[in-house]
């Protein structure tokens, strides 16, 4: 456990915000984890983050170590690595860092078996910049260091970052290329689902282009400009186009189908993947591009004969 000591002398700012300005080489969302899990004393009491510290308070902060007691030796698919960054071609159905019912052989735990040099920001998911969805394949950047970390996050706040995904969804998309601006927010009604929200949801956009099109689907790459909780699962489905696979978002499983279409609903997963990312490099500052290819599922799946062309 790392601690940290510090003596209020004439601010007046929220809580969180004065942490920022004191050097912890966390992002202000880290610092706010901190916080909610009470790893953050004022005077003493556990107090939220919107509390406004004064002159003469005493703020206490504990920062919980990586447990290295999570490490598993499981291979892991690296696209690319230096000191600063890795870049994991993470497969379907793992989960990225350990959650309820997730305890072991994720990412995470991969990451922690071939390596202790990662970010701290939050002793769960060491070096995790930004996640995947289980059954979504494809790019994913992980920080070595807590500057290169805060740095990342930077990037990703400023929607710098260009992420780059392949789609295979249902039906003909029209036009060729689109733009979706749909606000994205917890479903009313299903906790672990997003829908669009136009009172209370968060902006989302995203931008697609048409690469092929088939007898009955489309295959899309599809650009973010925000990275919302499932967000292109979620608009995808509200213009009329689910991703093929999608056991959440797809198509109404009481319509009728084809045996085609049977064949093509079949596919074990969303038909999604995070095909390439782009970013300033925090150590050499200059644009990095890298490309995950295409996992082999995907590929069986456009070769599959229900995929006729027009």
């Amino acid at each position: 456990m790392e601690k940290h000591k510090f003596l209020v002398k004439d601010e007046s700012a929220r809580l969180d915000v004065f942490l920022s300005q004191q050097g912890l080489s966390l992002s202000r969302a880290a610092i706010q984890k901190l916080i909610k899990n009470k790893n953050v004393l004022v005077n003493g009491c556990p107090l939220k983050r919107n509390h406004l510290v004064k002159s003469g308070d005493e703020i206490a902060v504990e920062i919980p170590k990586t447990n290295f007691n999570m490490a598993e030796n499981i291979p892991l698919d690296i696209l690319y690595e230096d000191e600063s960054i890795l870049v994991i071609n993470k497969p379907a159905g793992m989960v990225v860092h350990p959650a309820a019912g997730h305890h072991q052989g994720t990412l995470v735990n991969a990451l922690l078996g071939y390596t202790e040099r990662l970010s701290s920001q939050d002793c769960h998911r060491p070096g995790i910049v930004h996640r995947l969805d289980k059954d979504t394949s494809g790019a994913l950047l992980i920080a070595r260091t807590d500057a290169v970390h805060l740095d990342l996050t930077r990037q990703m706040k400023e929607r710098s970052i260009k992420k780059i995904y392949i789609a295979l969804v249902h039906g003909k998309v029209e036009p060729e290329k689109g733009e979706i601006i749909a606000p994205i927010g917890r479903h009313c009604q299903r906790r672990g689902k997003m829908a669009i929200r136009y009172a209370g949801g968060r902006e989302a956009v995203s931008y697609y282009r048409v690469l092929e099109r088939q007898k009955t689907t489309t295959l899309l790459e599809i650009t973010l400009s925000t990275g919302r909780t499932h967000q292109i699962r979620v608009h995808l489905s509200y213009i009329g186009y689910p991703i093929v696979g999608d056991k959440i978002y797809g198509r109404d499983s009481g319509q009728k189908r084809s045996k085609e279409l049977l064949l093509i609903d079949s596919f074990p997963r969303q038909a999604l993947h995070a095909y390439k990312l782009g970013f300033i490099h925090p150590a050499k500052k200059e644009y990095v591009e890298f490309t995950a290819p295409l996992p082999e599922d995907m590929k069986m799946l456009l070769l599959c004969p229900c995929l006729p062309g027009d």
